[in-house]
């Protein structure tokens, strides 16, 4: 009888054991898994942001949908320019006052822009063909999307500003991973260290603003493609 209760004993004790290791190893296991996935999906909005800031800067606009953005990649060219500062004769003012520039008139600076040569978007933003699965979640087993919106937004003087906004669930993210309880605390997350709110975004369409909501970890250097 009493090795009978000895071993209940340290099943017992095993069984609590187990518990304590579990109690402690899972949020581990979970925050270190979440880090990895968080860092492969704020890469993907990276290119997001650097797609549509190149769409910016050659059209004046960002793109609404996927497909406008990668055929953009796929076809567009940036334009190289030199730029040179040159003094011209102010020939109307010099007029006014009767003058010559010849003998000591008014002259004008200008900035001339010549245009070199045209480099292909997708040779020049991407070394391979990443971008056109930007707006997948790049985790094995979730079938989920990079949801994007592009507009434009007024100030109060009337003044319109281009936007965009690219996002994804923190729960569409890690679900998978069966923690109910932990994923609803990082639903939550309100650390400086930490992804605040329940989703991950790069822009805004209430702001001007093209920042991602992210803390600098995942931009360090080790983290960068």
């Amino acid at each position: 009888m009493k090795i009978v209760i000895q071993l209940v004993l340290w099943a017992l004790i095993a069984f609590l054991g187990f518990q304590l290791w579990t109690s402690i190893s899972e949020p581990e296991v979970f925050n270190n898994t979440k880090v990895e996935r968080y860092q492969k999906v704020i890469n993907n909005l990276k290119d997001i942001r650097t797609s549509q800031l190149a769409h910016q800067e050659i059209t004046g606009t960002f793109a609404g949908t996927y497909d406008s953005l990668v055929r953009f990649i796929d076809t567009a060219q940036f334009a190289v320019t030199t730029r040179r500062d040159t003094a011209l004769a102010d020939e109307q003012k010099n007029r006014a006052y009767g003058l010559d520039a010849k003998t000591g008139g008014y002259f004008k600076f200008i900035t001339i822009v010549d245009t070199l040569r045209f480099v292909s978007v997708k040779d020049s933003l991407f070394k391979d063909g990443r971008y056109k699965t930007m707006m997948n979640v790049p985790i094995e087993g979730i079938d989920k999307k990079i949801t994007m919106q592009a507009g434009k937004l007024e100030d109060d003087k009337g003044t319109k500003y281009a936007v965009f906004e690219a996002k994804v669930s923190k729960k569409d993210i890690l679900e998978d991973l069966d923690k109910p309880d932990l994923l609803a605390q990082e639903l939550q997350v309100v650390s400086v260290e930490g992804i605040k709110g329940t989703e991950i975004k790069v822009g805004s369409m209430t702001d001007v603003n093209t920042s991602g909501n992210w803390p600098k970890l995942y931009d360090s250097a080790k983290n960068k493609q």
